[in-house]
């Protein structure tokens, strides 16, 4: 066999697509179809389609019908959504009062439960623990049952309350239910209240509309099943017959008898609906309730009475508010008495109080929400002045309790709360109680603030907020607040206040340990504030904050140094040294951070990828000594990140590139830069990554003329080459990765002068080994490797390489060895081998298309590298080509071409012999 002469250069302007200069842009339209308009959608007949107005959206918007625009809420659903909003409701409120396996109720409950005759199936469980520990269970009054149990009798109730219904034994049905009721009056087991009044209360719904259905039928209905009419969605009682009207007012009559009070109120809350059959007005009956329920002593059955009123008054399609105003101040009232510091200030009384007043929250935020949802904006402000945010000046708030500041703040509309803040400030201030923390109220307030973005002037509000929080001598409340009001400040451009609330942080924290709240509440100001600043330059300016960064520790701090380099990265190059150490001192400790902390990968690797990135983005411009400098000081100081060093190589190199543009190339410097990353690469755990890395140096040595710097490095390349797949094959993503750096090797050794290393044509030499003893490589790479070894001594043995090292005068193999016999026969002997290799492995795939296809790669490469006159070279092409067509087919395009090249190739040699 006989290597193919080749030129070049010839053969590239051979190859090469003739180029025209086109008239217009490929984009443009012509001017006929569309109009010239200078502006950001038609420039010169140019249409950007993501630019320009889409006719068919226009169209769609056009056909929208008037009700698709302007739909309303009919009754039907605003009923579906008032009963999906109530479920979601109960839901949440189970779900945030969890109650334990066993409960002790009082002896009223247990009367009931045990009247159901289900005894038999309480826990036995339970009985024998009650027995091991009698002064546990045998409370005065008070029985032990499983939660499971009471559900389950609860249950029991309900479904003989319906199987009475069902056959018509109205009596029995409501005295179940007046028993249910009574189980609300039991608050013995405070916790367990909100399950008890969600289970009570489905059993409450349920007859309540039994009694509604009932009393439409006979509404529409005659006695003999006739149909009289049908009840419009929102019909009053004048057109309702008088036998339904007698017996709606059976049933007022009947629950009206109930002794005890509050089951009294909840069955007629249950059938509160059916006052549409008797009054035209039938929400003036509320007024009445409300003023029933204040005979209610108890805090927590009082307010979940309230809630249940609301849930069913919404069943009365009426927006008048005036009745849950006087809800809300009742409890405002009841609230006061129930927390009172007269009382018993034990440490376990202040426990019972905080749990009452977290059991009743929900209940004043759920009618809180439907005061401010229902009343129309022109009526809000009446509203306002009933709750006691209306008046103008300290004597015309009325006293509230923390808590119900707090659920008002919370569901006021956002605008409201931006013109009521003064008032805001002064209800929140009068609040004296403990029933919430007078910090969270200002921390709600500021959040809201920030919702929207009015132009009424915050600067008053944020300075007494500043100054009563600093007042408190609490870093942690004045955290909090600064946390909320920060986004106000940000968001109207306070840049003196960001000073002032820092400053305030720094005078309360000098020699002061965060505890884990304060450092959350530091974590989000400080975060807020890089977000905030688009240049982190200015960020840096601003007093005392990079004296609270680095109070900080822990994971917190961590945070705010990956938010701060992750906006560094995102701003480009880094050139001022001052900025540049500063974020320096960040990666630092968040290096260090992580480094003391047993990390999973996924959290150690966002922080070296986010150091190794700022590394990147470092540039120090002419003063590269002080780059190179840094790049030795980040490997000391980063030395377990692989990324990072894999960074700190790239850099190096770059360096080196950017000494040899300048005039007076630093040959020494250029040097440093090369020992660098030699040094460097070998501590980079990857065998890929420190080939692809040799590679790249060996090229930048050679540019610089360091040829025995460029030999050493390829023989590295090819040693982490060879322990990549020692061992057989690897997986799919390193094979691949193995031959792109096996590809770029040989590419690199084209022009790598000398290559004698040991002995001459050593690198081939070395490379064919390596791949002929990968014995349990798949074929298909190991075809793509005796390829890439042909192409590279096809390309040595030609008169004139494919391309050169032409910095200072490097010689090219070409020059030096080009009609050396015993060079090039080599070079021929190493072909050959690698041709049957590849010969061999093509058979051994067991994919017909995979072998068809290899097969004809390998054709062409042979065809392309060696003269096709010579029997052996026309009879591998010729195996080769047959193996093609019968894997693949005589007519598949790819064995066509193949065909067409191998005749070009033949007829060329024909030439070039004669």
């Amino acid at each position: 066999m006989e290597f193919r002469p080749r030129n070049y250069k010839r053969e590239k302007e051979s190859h090469a697509l003739s180029r025209t200069r086109a008239d217009d842009h490929p984009l443009c339209t012509p001017a006929t179809s569309r109009p010239q308009v200078a502006g950001d959608h038609y420039i010169e007949g140019f249409f950007d389609p993501l630019r320009g107005p889409n006719p068919g959206v226009e169209d769609a918007f056009q056909n929208l019908t008037d009700k698709e625009w302007t739909s309303g809420e009919s009754g039907s659903e605003r009923r579906d959504e008032d009963k999906r909003d109530w479920s979601s409701f109960k839901r949440l409120l189970m779900q945030r009062f969890p109650i334990s396996k066993m409960i002790s109720i009082s002896s009223i409950s247990d009367g009931i439960m045990k009247s159901n005759k289900v005894d038999e199936i309480s826990s036995t469980s339970s009985r024998l623990e009650e027995l091991d520990d009698p002064q546990k269970f045998a409370k005065e009054g008070n029985t032990s049952i499983t939660c499971q149990e009471y559900v389950f009798r609860l249950n029991d109730l309900k479904e003989k309350i319906a199987q009475a219904w069902r056959s018509e034994d109205r009596v029995t049905a409501l005295k179940l239910a007046i028993k249910v009721a009574r189980l609300l009056m039991d608050t013995s087991v405070r916790q367990f209240y909100p399950t008890l009044f969600v289970l009570a209360t489905d059993v409450m719904d349920m007859l309540g509309d039994m009694v509604w259905e009932r009393i439409k039928q006979k509404a529409e209905f005659t006695v003999d099943g006739s149909k009289l009419y049908s009840l419009a969605e929102n019909f009053d009682a004048i057109g309702v017959s008088e036998d339904a009207k007698e017996t709606c007012n059976n049933w007022f009559c009947k629950v009206g008898s109930i002794t005890e009070l509050l089951p009294r109120i909840y069955l007629e809350l249950a059938i509160l609906p059916c006052w549409r059959f008797l009054l035209i007005q039938p929400a003036d009956c509320l007024d009445r309730l409300v003023k029933m329920m204040r005979g209610l002593a108890d805090p927590l059955s009082s307010a979940y009475c309230r809630l249940y009123m609301v849930h069913r008054a919404r069943k009365l399609l009426s927006r008048d508010t005036a009745y849950l105003i006087t809800c809300i101040n009742d409890m405002n009232i009841l609230l006061m008495d129930a927390i009172s510091l007269k009382r018993d200030v034990s440490k376990t009384n202040e426990e019972k109080k905080r749990l009452l007043i977290s059991l009743i929250e929900p209940t004043i935020e759920y009618i809180v929400h439907y005061i401010f949802e229902d009343t129309p904006k022109e009526q809000l402000a009446n509203a306002l002045v009933d709750l006691g945010l209306g008046g103008k000046g300290n004597n015309n708030m009325v006293s509230c309790v923390s808590i119900v500041a707090h659920c008002y703040i919370k569901e006021l509309p956002a605008d409201m709360v931006r013109s009521k803040s003064k008032e805001i400030i002064n209800l929140i201030e009068c609040c004296n109680d403990c029933s919430l923390d007078k910090c969270l109220n200002y921390r709600l307030l500021g959040f809201r603030l920030s919702e929207t973005a009015s132009p009424q002037d915050m600067v008053d509000v944020v300075d007494h907020v500043i100054q009563v929080s600093l007042l408190w001598g609490k870093l942690d409340e004045y955290l909090k607040v600064m946390d909320a009001f920060l986004d106000l400040v940000l968001q109207n451009q306070m840049d003196n206040h960001i000073l002032n609330i820092l400053e305030g942080i720094v005078m309360q924290a000098r020699d002061k340990a965060f505890t884990e709240e304060e450092l959350e509440s530091l974590q989000s100001i400080l975060m807020k504030l890089v977000s905030h600043f688009e240049d982190l330059e200015d960020l840096f300016a601003l007093n005392h904050y990079l004296e609270i960064l680095d109070m900080m520790y822990g994971r917190p701090q961590s945070i705010v140094n990956m938010h701060i380099l992750d906006r560094a990265i995102r701003k480009g190059l880094w050139q001022d040294p001052h900025s540049i150490q500063l974020l320096f001192g960040i990666s630092k400790s968040l290096m260090d951070e992580t480094d003391q902390t047993s990390m999973i990968d996924c959290d150690y690797q966002q922080p070296a990828r986010l150091i190794s990135r700022f590394v990147s983005m470092v540039d120090y411009g002419s003063d590269m000594e002080r780059h190179m400098a840094f790049l030795v000081e980040c490997r000391g100081a980063f030395g377990s990140i692989n990324e990072l060093k894999e960074a700190l190589v790239h850099s190096s190199n770059s360096l080196a590139i950017q000494g040899l543009k300048n005039s007076n190339k630093q040959f020494s410097f250029i040097m440093s830069c090369i020992a660098y990353s030699e040094v460097t690469i070998p501590s980079i755990s990857s065998p890929m990554k420190q080939s692809n890395l040799y590679i790249e140096t060996a090229e930048v040595a050679l540019l610089g003329g360091l040829v025995s710097h460029a030999e050493g490095l390829t023989e590295s390349a090819v040693s982490c080459l060879q322990s990549l797949v020692v061992n057989g094959s690897p997986v799919i993503a390193d094979v691949e990765g193995s031959l792109s750096s096996f590809q770029k090797l040989c590419s690199l050794l084209v022009m790598v002068p000398a290559n004698t290393g040991p002995s001459l044509n050593y690198a081939p030499k070395s490379l064919f080994v390596f791949t002929d003893s990968q014995s349990k490589m798949i074929p298909r790479t190991t075809t793509r490797l005796f390829s890439a070894i042909i192409l590279l001594s096809a390309a040595l043995s030609q008169e004139t390489l494919p391309y050169h090292a032409d910095n200072f005068g490097i010689p090219g193999n070409d020059q030096l060895f080009y009609g050396d016999s015993s060079y090039s026969q080599e070079l021929v002997s190493i072909s050959n081998l690698a041709a049957q290799k590849l010969v061999d492995a093509i058979q051994r795939e067991p994919s017909s298309v995979a072998r068809g296809i290899m097969a004809l790669e390998a054709c062409n490469c042979i065809a392309s590298s060696f003269r096709q006159m010579s029997p052996e070279t026309s009879n591998i092409c010729f195996k080769l080509l047959e193996t093609a067509k019968l894997c693949l087919g005589a007519h598949d395009k790819y064995v066509k071409s193949t065909t067409k090249f191998l005749e070009t190739c033949s007829l060329a040699s024909s030439d070039v012999a004669q």
